[in-house]
């Protein structure tokens, strides 16, 4: 194998490995604000753990965080709950750091 081709394999395991941290994070992410909305929902125990799954599975309808932010706010609305479109986008990437940090140290 050559110098050229030894390098090209090692670009494409690394990026390999940052596609599945961004996954992982951005699914870590949407579990961790899952929790945060079911604890401004009043839900609480099996419940928010299963309704943050729910935010997970959100993230699969369509490309990019519109799927998981529309969920969110549409609960909000339907319980009457007071937090703005801007603020959960703030969550969002509040949370995504978090995530980020806890996948890169493997926990």
């Amino acid at each position: 194998m050559s110098q050229f081709d030894k390098r090209q394999e090692g670009f494409e395991k690394k990026f390999a490995l940052d596609e599945e941290q961004k996954f992982k994070a951005v699914a870590r992410r949407n579990r961790l604000l899952g929790l945060w909305a079911a604890e401004k929902l009043g839900i609480t125990g099996d419940a928010a753990t299963a309704y943050a799954k729910e935010v997970v599975a959100a993230d699969f309808e369509e490309a990019g965080d519109d799927d998981v932010l529309r969920k969110v706010t549409a609960d909000f609305a339907a319980k009457n709950v007071a937090v703005t479109e801007q603020a959960i986008r703030a969550k969002m990437s509040e949370l995504l750091a978090v995530a980020a940090a806890e996948v890169k140290a493997g926990t």
